[in-house]
């Protein structure tokens, strides 16, 4: 079998499956409790693994692996942080969360919020709501952008076919399954991810003769490709700051916790954080790796990595794979980095959709509506949001060529983690919190992440700093004070 016709049966047979999913899952979608949060009776390992096939998308399979290719063990500090992050979702957050949303029988974030906090005025919601509309879409465009790029990389297609294709897959099998086949395609492709970032690391250290020759190699090409520490100079500790605050958007964003509230039972939480830490763990620390041991093999001391391994050296894990892979496991690597993108786009497009159509249509405008008559409309709108979000990425690859997928989701990743996470985490920890001072957080945090991202570089005198520390970690820190300055100075009460 040609390496070409290998290639192309394994996308053949990941995207079939994909659509099987989403027929069985369909006989499953009775009305909108079913169609946004899989009737709440989703099982430990179900959430776990559709909680991380969510949380890391395009940027696992190619930014960090790509991050790996240049820095090295400094890239772990991403580690770190998503470890942190994920098991304080998990282990600190869930289970308050999980007897709050059964408690007011929410399906949304957004419906979590207003019972939270009794508003009547529906500010929250709305907020909330368009909030989710924005960040998730450009999110979302990141992942169609790097579907693309992975066909354009992986089988020579041209760039924009494959965005169309990755993005009628998907839609056809959200559109007929809903969160349920959302669910059941990201246990299928949390699985393919942890099992490739595991596979290939290993295959790469036995085709370059194990860790020594690797170290030998690294060293040679960059000996500070070795170190983990922080580094010298201010820059570089906020640098790494920026690494580490990464997980900071585990602890509330929307797509990550709305998975709690489909889970059947608390009693399921402790079982789940293992799963989860541990796919962490072994997927982010194989990732690296593989962009450490991929460095090694494909280029030599004095080359720069986008001379071998193209902007970001994003391409370090394809080129690997059909380095060290025989050709009909490359076809089956293609799927695992469409997986990784894929699970991503089909969740974030849920939420989206949900914010519209429960949140919006249903919450405010229409509330007599029942939730069994929306189903229809949940799915247009899910077309149309997608149909928006493909737009947007065919837009920016043509005006923003330099662009890099870790770029371009980090920014919708921060806009998410910004405007949500404060919110979230002083909703579960903190019975001072207010209406205003959570309408407040959100607002902050949603307006400071194109402010750090595009204004606060250019600061004389401070920029440079604001430049290494990256948006997300400022717009957190704005967004946690703007919600507690309001609910203590503000006016309004904390709910009983």
């Amino acid at each position: 079998m040609s390496l070409s016709v290998a290639k192309l049966v394994g996308v053949i047979l990941y995207l079939l499956v994909l659509l099987g999913i989403g027929v069985v899952a369909s006989r499953r979608m009775k009305d909108m409790r079913d169609y946004f949060a899989g009737g709440k009776n989703m099982g430990f390992w179900s959430v776990a693994f559709s909680a991380r096939a969510t949380g890391e998308s395009a940027w696992l399979l190619l930014g960090l692996t790509g991050m790996g290719a240049i820095h090295g063990f400094h890239a772990l500090w991403v580690v770190v942080g998503e470890v942190v992050g994920v098991g304080g979702a998990w282990l600190l957050m869930s289970r308050r969360f999980k007897d709050l949303t059964d408690e007011y029988d929410s399906l949304t974030i957004p419906d979590y919020l207003e019972s939270r906090f009794g508003d009547t005025s529906r500010r929250l919601r709305v907020v909330a709501a368009g909030s989710l509309m924005v960040f998730v879409t450009i999110y979302v465009s990141a992942q169609i952008d790097a579907t693309g790029t992975a066909f354009e990389t992986f089988l020579g297609w041209n760039y924009y076919t494959g965005m169309i294709v990755g993005f009628v897959v998907v839609l056809i099998y959200i559109i007929s399954g809903g969160f349920v086949a959302v669910v059941w395609s990201d246990v299928f492709q949390g699985a393919l991810m942890g099992l490739g970032l595991v596979v290939l690391p290993v295959v790469g250290l036995i085709h370059a003769g194990g860790w020594a020759p690797v170290s030998e190699g690294l060293t040679a090409i960059d000996p500070k490709m070795l170190e983990f520490g922080i580094g010298d100079g201010s820059l570089a500790v906020l640098s790494t700051i920026a690494l580490v605050a990464i997980g900071l958007g585990f602890l509330g964003s929307p797509q990550i916790f709305v998975r709690f509230i489909a889970l059947r039972s608390r009693d399921e939480i402790n079982k789940g954080a293992a799963v989860a830490i541990g796919w962490t763990l072994f997927a982010d620390i194989g990732a690296v790796m593989t962009g450490m041991i991929g460095r090694h093999l494909l280029t030599t001391p004095g080359q720069e990595p986008s001379e071998v391994l193209g902007k970001g050296a994003e391409s370090v894990l394809p080129m690997l794979v059909e380095s060290v892979l025989p050709a009909f496991a490359v076809g089956l690597f293609i799927a695992v980095v469409l997986s990784a993108i894929m699970s991503t786009v089909d969740s974030l497009l849920i939420v989206a959709s949900s914010a519209v159509v429960r949140d919006g249509y249903q919450k405010i405008l229409h509330p007599e509506l029942p939730d069994e008559a929306l189903v229809g409309m949940s799915r247009k709108v899910t077309f149309a949001l997608a149909a928006v979000a493909l737009a947007i990425a065919a837009t920016v690859s043509a005006v923003v060529p330099t662009r890099t997928v870790f770029w371009f989701v980090i920014f919708g990743w921060s806009g998410i983690a910004a405007t949500f996470c404060p919110t979230m985490i002083l909703s579960l920890v903190w019975r001072g919190m207010t209406a205003n001072g959570a309408l407040a957080a959100m607002i902050f945090g949603f307006a400071s992440v194109p402010f750090f991202k595009f204004v606060a570089p250019h600061i004389p005198g401070v920029g440079a700093e604001f430049g290494a520390l990256e948006e997300l970690a400022p717009s957190f820190a704005v967004s946690a004070v703007a919600g507690v300055l309001v609910s203590v100075l503000g006016p309004g009460d904390p709910p009983e």
